[in-house]
């Protein structure tokens, strides 16, 4: 169970970390806000591919989270994320 925690946390880092490269502008987030952002991304592109008859989904992600679909996923997820983000907080001129 801890090894499936860390391994959340190590891929969150990695996810979270290649959505904010690719993703233009600055985002003020931390390493912490960078791990949850990888791992709710994860789950959100599990659910998008769910909810278009995808196979996977989120039990996909679970199962299987090193593969690069998985993580190619996860990235398009925090990527979504990433954008209602910034439009939240997106300060007014």
């Amino acid at each position: 169970m801890i090894w499936a925690v860390i391994s959340w946390i190590i891929i969150g880092a990695i996810i979270g970390g290649l959505a904010r490269l690719i993703m233009p502008g600055k985002q003020d987030m931390g390493l912490v806000a960078t791990i949850l952002l990888g791992v709710v991304g994860a789950i959100v592109g599990g659910f998008i591919v769910g909810l278009l008859g995808g196979d996977g989904g989120i039990k996909g992600i679970m199962q299987n989270p090193w593969s690069f679909g998985t993580i190619a996923l996860a990235v398009v997820g925090a990527l979504i994320l990433i954008f209602i983000f910034g439009f939240i907080t997106k300060k007014k001129a």
